[in-house]
């Protein structure tokens, strides 16, 4: 049975005692979101997590004779959560009017729902590039100093030229260690109760609204070096989109027995290696879509830009 983490979706529907219909809508919007673990902040706005980085010394002796002890070593790595807002106010005369089923209250909920949506949408980009989408959000996958040039270890370059028009492939390790999220434990979700309240517009002037205040503490964690590989440079540029050669690439980046669990890419890129596919068959006859390779599934989400600055 496949691994069924608690999710910040999850958490969200909890919060606000979403139907299924619905909780499935707002994971669709965020499809990333959806699949990553969620673990709370080991000390409340703040986490840390130790990360080994040596191994101690080991080895045969004989009758007799002794040897050296040695010892592991560590890093802490510190991440620093933020705060993700998605409180929502609308005008009270426009939803008392309401024609609605429920009326105010499901105008209410229907605009609560929709920057829920938006918030879940937020999240998953900052989760893949950081303060390059928000910079006041937190740091992101490609933040990492791991991954943001052709010199590091778990980086393959596909090769592309064209400025600007360059896409992504991250292959991840989830678990509760290595890539995921973190949230602030003692409230995930905040949600406020629904009061009136005085607004003012943008010409100063004053209007009665039901407001309802929404958010919470988050944070990326992408492990270590092995838990996350990096496919960059890919573009429309010809012979420089994905193919299962770039893929083999970076797996063979992961040590032995530590495997990713998942690749992250756009259209694009899937629709590219479907067509490096169907250009090397012995028929030519089109390739299937392909939802995974070397057993590693495949998720597409738009969060996955196609405009992406060369990396070097």
């Amino acid at each position: 049975m496949a691994n069924d983490f608690l999710t910040v979706a999850d958490m969200v529907a909890d919060a606000y005692d979403l139907s299924g219909l619905e909780t499935s809508e707002v994971r669709a919007a965020a499809p990333v979101i959806a699949a990553l673990p969620a673990i709370p902040a080991s000390n409340g706005t703040m986490h840390k997590q130790s990360v080994m980085t040596q191994l101690p010394v080991t080895g045969f002796r004989t009758e007799n004779a002794g040897r050296d002890f040695d010892h592991s070593v560590d890093r802490i790595d510190t991440v620093d959560l933020k705060i993700l807002d998605w409180s929502w106010a609308v005008d009270k005369a426009v939803a008392d009017s309401s024609r609605l089923a429920g009326g105010r209250e499901q105008y209410i909920a229907r605009e609560g729902m929709r920057h829920i949506r938006s918030a879940m949408w937020k999240l998953e980009q900052q989760w893949i590039y950081g303060t390059a989408n928000d910079a006041a959000g937190f740091n992101g996958l490609t933040d990492s100093l791991n991954l943001n040039a052709l010199a590091d270890d778990m980086v393959v370059d596909a090769g592309g030229t064209t400025a600007s028009t360059a896409s992504s492939v991250f292959l991840i390790r989830r678990n509760s260690a290595e890539c995921g999220l973190v949230y602030k434990g003692d409230g995930a979700v905040e949600l406020g109760q629904t009061v009136v309240q005085n607004f003012i517009d943008g010409s100063s002037k004053n209007y009665p609204a039901y407001y309802t205040p929404g958010c919470g503490w988050f944070a990326g964690f992408f492990g270590s070096l092995y838990s996350v590989a990096r496919i960059v440079n890919l573009t429309e540029d010809s012979g420089k989109g994905l193919t299962d050669d770039l893929i083999y690439q970076a797996l063979e980046r992961f040590p032995a027995g530590h495997a990713p669990d998942m690749m992250i890419m756009n259209r694009r890129s899937q629709f590219q290696l479907r067509a490096s596919r169907t250009a090397t068959n012995a028929t030519g006859a089109p390739s299937p879509i392909v939802d995974s390779v070397a057993g590693v599934p495949i998720l597409t989400t738009d969060a996955v830009i196609s405009t992406e600055a060369l990396v070097s």
